[in-house]
């Protein structure tokens, strides 16, 4: 079945449907990560989002069980290719099925470079998928060009607190995680390193969060524009003012810039793929991360006697982590835990379990 691909600059790919046939408008994102589409897929980050694969050939070792959450999030999925015939011998499927399932929408056969390079030079944009050859570019213009993504934090948190421990042994730390979104490898990379883990739903105030006395915390990733929380940024202020050892990743370092007087503001395309540069500028070591965000702190706004950036991004020399000064507290803009991409900067759950001591 024929598939278009409507972007709100009036652009239009025609190719073929993949998954779902329900049309659908969403905010499109590429990434450039080479493998793990699975995770990438099951990433609760891309909420609102439809994801663009700029590698050509997507879905050749199937659906494994290397998933980050227990569903897929993207609102639609855009490839240049679709293997039809995964070959692994953990495949339990198909991506074609995997999305039909799960009710998401996806076109291939496109030339995702070109659509690569209109996001990159124009910015990212909103963008429909639909299957009807009738469709009327005037009509949807204007729904295109309306469309936002809204707090999408909440259709991602879990909806009740959990407890993950390691096998036997006492916990050597117990690590209270916020999810915004959480990937499941930031709470494993915890539970790996001995830690007791307690996940709380995103709105759990910060009273009860204290109140369980946790060695640290933990903010996680997490979907859209980080204003929207402003709730939840109350609430962290709270937790800033406490003496507890805070570690945050992504959408949570976001958040605790904007707590403590920081702003933040969109990128023109953002970072997403496991290929992303970083330094840090204690030992001007350079990194390969894992990334996945469209918003950014505003290094210019930092209150110098509140936090110093720790990271840069070496391509655009944007901030990608951040020292808070006389608290033990750092934040960082990029994905640690990877998966999908480089374990580079996985060191840093060590320093959270060191700071914790």
């Amino acid at each position: 079945m024929k598939a278009f691909l409507i972007l709100e600059d009036g652009t239009v790919f025609t190719g073929t449907s993949i998954g779902s046939t329900r049309e659908v408008i969403s905010e499109i994102v590429f990434n450039t990560s080479m493998t793990g589409y699975l995770e990438v897929l099951t990433d609760p980050s891309y909420a609102g989002q439809a994801v663009v694969m700029t590698y050509p050939l997507i879905g050749n070792y199937g659906i494994t069980p290397d998933m980050e959450s227990g569903r897929p999030w993207p609102d639609g999925y855009i490839v240049r290719e679709l293997s039809r015939m995964p070959s692994n011998f953990r495949c339990e499927g198909t991506i074609q099925d995997f999305l039909s399932k799960h009710d998401i929408p996806g076109i291939a056969g496109i030339d995702t470079r070109a659509l690569t390079k209109i996001l990159r030079e124009k910015g990212t944009m909103n963008g429909m998928i639909t299957t009807d050859e009738n469709y009327s570019i005037e009509a949807i213009l204007p729904r295109l060009k309306a469309y936002t993504t809204g707090n999408v934090v909440d259709k991602v948190t879990c909806s009740e607190k959990k407890v993950l421990r390691a096998n036997g042994g006492a916990a050597a730390k117990k690590v209270a995680l916020l999810d915004f979104g959480a990937k499941n490898n930031i709470a494993q990379s915890l539970v790996k390193r001995g830690c007791e883990v307690t996940i709380y739903p995103a709105h759990t105030t910060a009273e009860e969060i204290l109140a369980a006395n946790p060695d640290g915390i933990m903010l996680s990733n997490g979907p859209g524009d980080p204003k929207e929380c402003k709730d939840i940024i109350a609430e962290i202020k709270k937790l800033y003012e406490s003496d507890t050892p805070i570690f945050a990743i992504c959408l949570g370092h976001q958040l605790m810039a904007l707590a403590t007087g920081a702003d933040t503001h969109k990128m023109k395309y953002g970072h997403r793929g496991g290929n992303h540069p970083v330094k840090d500028l204690a030992t001007n070591r350079v990194y390969i991360s894992s990334q996945n965000h469209g918003y950014v702190v505003d290094t210019a706004t930092l209150d110098p006697k509140i936090a110093k950036p720790a990271f840069v991004n070496v391509n655009d020399g944007t901030n990608e982590g951040l020292e808070y000064v006389g608290k033990n507290i750092f934040t960082v803009q990029f994905h640690p835990e990877a998966c999908p991409g480089p374990q580079d900067s996985a060191y840093l759950f060590d320093r959270f379990i060191a700071m914790m001591s």
